[in-house]
């Protein structure tokens, strides 16, 4: 709603033509224009009011670029769910999306809440007040109106709609007559006889006025005089009173939007109808908006396709009314669950730099961007705190919830524990007001009844307590809770007390006096005699604060690694889970303990300037000091930690944490003390591979990476052109057990091509078959520093790996290849065990050592425990048939090169490799082999 505000607010800044020129037609959208002439006609005011407010509003955020593509409103829009309300019902809430299901009463349009009634005639217009809560599509449904006005797709009958943002009206100091209002916005209407007020030709006029719970309307007779002249000049808000009366152009339509708080802000007898807008009652109007939003990628087919995939398990999970479907009964929330998708499948090496982080942040900049905290309806009392930002205090109060929740590991809530904390403090009847305006309007939009009873219930609760709550969507109470830390407002008793004191002091003069009397009001004048606090303060509040950064960049870094948690999927992977739920089979038991995986990576993205700038705007203000003092902490705690061993999935939340945080002098520090990334079973995406090679990116040129592990990581071709710049820096890289095939081993070593550094490379179980490998044999000579090389178990037959090895002869540093696991005859074995020899002096091709078998020639290889040692780790994830068979051919080439062998030395070593042999394959066939962890 507030982007809705700006737009209506700027309008006279856009609509400032030099002269008139020919208008081309929108075929786009179905809006023609007239074509002007200024030397022949004057043009019609009407069609230019209608051009402009279209082009106004055809305006999107930023935000919905990142989408991808261009997208237009009348493609992007879903009808929410409209009915028609009582005056007695009015105030009716809906505290669950599925008692929708099935409404008593068919949704309506707003053109149909405009038809006659039998109280209606042409000598009095409709008041229809449109409510809802904070994003059920209030915002959208008024600017779908406004352009199908425009482009005469409904109400046909309306000659002129004037859309006003009360936001603005309420900023107005000066007077003014309605006429004066109609003009400042829309120039081009200021003499146009539909608002003269003459005869009844107001009846085609429709007054759209949008967040009426922006303005203190008063209809008391004594405190709002009657105005019935157009133009005559009064305050804004006696204006609109008297508009809604029908004491002024009373012939005229209106339509006024507004927020539960405000619905008695205009007696129930000036209003015609009310209509409540309930969002996406159902899974389908959800599915639709996903379509709407998801499916437009570019036209290509693949990403096609793999959006419908992801419509597919989304709806699925929304049908089964889990908690995701009750978060999308809003709107707003149908948007961040799609932005969020876009940003998890979609992101590529050609996309803009998008967070998750700024995606939240981005999402409550939409929904309460300069909001404030009013207090409803009109008071004899003055609103002191009526500019006090609104999501600082959601930040106060549902922050302070979601801290403490995520603080002692739960994520529901009784109603007992959200008074506790919401609203709890509160002393004086300003603070009462605003609490029951947050109640009314904002609460329901964080928190909803938990749909999935018995998941998330505190172990020392029973199930005959209370209803449990929770935060709509989850990944919401850890962004609230670190927005709460990070903006400090987890302060002490003697934080607080320290602040307010340095903040008094200094709008004073130096003189003591002055300063022991400012004191004395928050401290006894006895303690100063004892602690001599006058002197000591300045030092003393300035170790608190940065005691307090320090704390801040300790929680990062304690929550980032902790050792009391089994090994998590990634955060990236619990996101996508959330969102598209878990097929399958699923865990009987919930554990409590919840990791809240994405707390300290979103503590680290709201340091990135661009949230903070937009969390400027939302009145929540971080300063560039705290960032360099909690920066500095969490430099050296990240660096300490690193230095330990860490498993691959809170290394990938590492480089996640990274990326949010945007700062590449923090990334480069940070990688030094990294020599080894291993991400060994983490399910790469395509996000994932950008958010790696964006964090490499940071680093110098200098800087080298001794291994890159990504095996059994689910790489895709398209995928590794996105690698090139974490390939760059690396002297090993493993990417075994991914399905490469010929096409992306082509691809890999393009991706390679900038390396120069390379010694290992292995690319076992890739499905390279003869084609790809032929292909590598041709492009080792672009990596002069290779030295080892490693193909096993790619299905790699004689001539293939005959061609390999000659070229890897050729190359000038490669010593070992590895040819075991592969389809490779006893000729060809031998072959390559020729090879592998210099036959004489002259030969001027180097000795290669050919790891095939457990055996060379009529010797023991003595790399057969390595070989060995591969197949036990691999057991588990590879094709156990495919292994029982190069293990008896190991066990027939041991037994013959046994019977060749004179020595009885080497006959007992050949007896006891065939035993470890045999012994493998027991274990094998009984699966009873380590098993290696897999997805």
């Amino acid at each position: 709603m507030s982007f809705l505000y700006r737009r209506l607010r700027h309008l006279p800044a856009v609509w400032r033509w030099k002269r008139w020129v020919e208008v081309s037609p929108l075929p786009a959208t179905g809006f023609h224009c007239r074509t002007f002439c200024s030397t022949t006609s004057e043009p019609d005011p009407i069609e230019i009011h209608k051009r402009k407010l279209f082009l106004w509003f055809s305006h999107l955020p930023q935000e919905e670029k990142q989408f991808g593509g261009y997208f237009s409103p009348e493609t992007m829009h879903v009808s929410p769910l409209i009915l028609e309300r009582s005056a007695e019902e009015r105030a009716g809430l809906l505290s669950s999306p599925f008692q929708t299901q099935n409404p008593s009463s068919p949704s309506l349009t707003v053109e149909q809440l405009f038809q006659p009634t039998e109280s209606w005639s042409e000598s009095r217009g409709l008041n229809v007040l449109l409510y809802g809560a904070v994003g059920t599509g209030k915002s959208t449904v008024v600017r779908k109106l406004v352009l199908d006005w425009c482009t005469g797709k409904t109400l046909v009958h309306c000659k002129l709609l004037i859309p006003f943002s009360c936001e603005d009206l309420s900023q107005l100091s000066k007077t003014a007559s309605l006429r004066d209002l109609v003009s400042r916005k829309y120039l081009h209407l200021r003499k146009h006889p539909l608002l003269s007020g003459e005869g009844n030709q107001a009846k085609d006029v429709l007054f759209l006025f949008n967040g009426m719970e922006k303005m203190q309307l008063d209809f008391r007779i004594g405190a709002t005089e009657l105005c019935s002249d157009p133009n005559e000049a009064f305050p804004p808000s006696v204006v609109v009173v008297n508009l809604l009366r029908k004491y002024l152009l009373p012939e005229a339509n209106i339509l006024v939007t507004t927020r539960l708080s405000a619905l008695d802000c205009i007696p129930p007898k000036y209003v015609s109808r009310y209509a409540q807008i309930c969002g996406f009652n159902d899974p389908d109007r959800q599915r639709a908006y996903f379509t709407s939003r998801l499916l437009q990628q570019n036209g290509e087919s693949a990403r096609h396709q793999e959006a419908k995939a992801l419509i597919e398990l989304l709806y699925h999970n929304l049908k089964r009314e889990t908690q995701l479907a009750a978060a999308c009964y809003l709107p707003s929330y149908c948007w961040l669950t799609c932005a969020t998708l876009h940003f998890l499948s979609f992101t590529d090496a050609k996309s803009p730099i998008r967070t998750l982080t700024g995606i939240y942040t981005s999402f409550l900049r939409l929904n309460f961007g300069g909001e404030v905290l009013g207090t409803g309806a009109w008071t004899d009392m003055p609103s002191q705190g009526h500019h006090r930002s609104l999501m600082l205090y959601v930040v106060g109060t549902v922050g302070k919830l979601a801290f403490d929740g995520v603080t002692h590991k739960y994520t529901s809530f009784s109603q007992r524990e959200i008074e506790q904390w919401i609203g709890g403090e509160t002393k004086t009847d300003e603070e009462l007001r605003q609490l029951a305006v947050f109640r009314t309007d904002v609460l329901d939009f964080f928190l909803a009844p938990c749909v999935e009873s018995g998941k998330h219930l505190p172990q020392e609760l029973g199930e005959s307590d209370e209803r449990r709550y929770v935060f709509a969507v989850p990944a919401m109470q850890e962004y609230l809770a670190a927005l709460y830390v990070v903006l400090g407002e987890n302060k002490s008793a003697l934080q607080k007390l320290t602040s307010q004191v340095s903040s008094a002091i200094g709008q004073v003069s130096e003189d003591v006096n002055v300063v022991v009397g400012i004191l004395s009001k928050f401290i006894p004048l006895r303690i100063f005699a004892v602690f001599n606090l006058l002197k000591l303060f300045p030092k003393l509040y300035e170790k608190i604060s940065s005691y307090n950064k320090g704390s801040i960049a300790r929680t990062m870094t304690a929550e980032m690694f902790r050792t009391e948690d089994s090994y998590n999927e990634d955060v990236l992977d619990q996101v996508t889970q959330s969102l598209l739920g878990v097929h399958g089979p699923q865990s009987q038991q919930y554990s409590e303990g919840k990791p809240f995986e994405l707390y300290p990576i979103f503590m680290g993205g709201l340091l990135h300037y661009g949230n903070r700038v937009l969390l400027q705007q939302l009145g929540c203000v971080i300063h560039s000091t705290t960032v360099a003092q909690i920066t500095r902490a969490l430099r050296k705690y990240l660096v300490r930690e690193l230095s330990k061993a860490q498993p691959p999935e809170e290394l990938m939340d590492l480089l996640v944490l990274l990326y949010e945080f945007q700062n590449p002098r923090l990334s480069a520090e940070v990688l030094t003390s990294i020599k080894t990334i291993r991400l060994t079973n983490i399910r790469m995406t395509s996000l994932k591979c950008f958010i790696l090679s964006s964090v490499l990116s940071c680093t110098p040129a200098s800087y080298q990476l001794e291994e890159l592990d990504l095996s059994s990581c689910l790489l895709t071709q398209d995928m590794l052109p996105m690698l090139r710049p974490a390939f760059r820096h690396t002297h090993k890289l493993k990417v075994c057990d991914n399905p490469l095939l010929k096409s992306a081993t082509c691809t890999l070593l393009e991706a390679l091509a900038e390396n120069q550094s390379l010694t290992h490379l292995s690319l076992m179980h890739t499905e390279l078959c003869d084609e790809g490998t032929l292909e590598l044999a041709l492009s080792l000579q672009q990596h002069s520093g290779l030295q080892e090389l490693n193909v096993a178990y790619n299905n790699i037959g004689d001539n293939a790996a005959l061609a390999l090895v000659e070229a890897c002869r050729e190359h000038p540093s490669i010593h070992t290849v590895h040819l075991y696991l592969n389809p490779i005859s006893d000729v060809g074995t031998q072959s390559l065990y020729a090879l592998g020899i210099p036959m004489n002096h002259d030969d001027n091709k180097k000795h290669v050592e050919v790891l095939v078998s457990v055996t060379e020639g009529p010797e023991i290889s003595k790399n057969w425990q390595p070989i060995l040692s591969v197949i036990q780790e691999n057991a588990s994830s590879w094709d156990k048939e495919h292994l029982k068979q190069q293990l008896k051919v190991f066990l027939r080439d041991l037994e013959r090169g046994r019977h060749q062998q004179q020595s009885i030395w080497k006959r007992l070593h050949f007896l006891r490799v065939e035993k470890r042999v045999q012994k493998t394959l027991q274990m094998l066939e009984r699966n009873t082999l380590h098993h290696k962890t897999t997805f």
